[in-house]
């Protein structure tokens, strides 16, 4: 199943020891589910990761989550975003994540951020969905 995942949702499996976050990335490690990434998401993820607040909070060395990122990558489908659908949601930073779903043909898009995600102007065939909104319907 293609899924685009959120920063917040990678952020959150790097900082804490368990939850439904990491489970998110367990799953994508297990190719279970095929997460679909683009050259944006690839360098907010890249951003955040090196924040020096999410370090502190990282229990993770810095090669450890370098390890753990390019693991994840490998289990990434890489795409292309040839259309832009913008302004579309409130938060135009976040337009990025509708373009990313609609080109690699997903159908969820997994945040922590539903509300920003999920009322755009323009309306397409994706669903926004919290970690554990998506484990409780897909996992199997």
């Amino acid at each position: 199943m293609n899924v685009v995942i959120d920063t917040n949702i990678w952020i959150s499996a790097l900082i804490s020891k368990d939850g439904v976050s990491r489970e998110i990335i367990r799953l994508a490690l297990q190719e279970k589910l095929v997460p679909q990434i683009s050259t944006t998401l690839f360098l907010e993820y890249e951003a955040v990761m090196k924040r020096e607040k999410i370090q502190t909070l990282c229990a993770l060395t810095q090669e450890e989550q370098e390890e753990l990122f390019q693991a994840f990558l490998s289990t990434c489908q890489w795409n292309e975003i040839f259309y832009l659908w913008r302004p579309n949601l409130d938060d135009v930073g976040d337009d990025f994540l509708i373009e990313l779903a609609v080109a690699s043909n997903s159908r969820v898009i997994i945040t922590d951020n539903v509300k920003d995600i999920a009322f755009g102007e323009l309306h397409f065939d994706i669903e926004a969905l919290t970690p554990k909104e998506f484990l409780e319907r897909y996992k199997r």
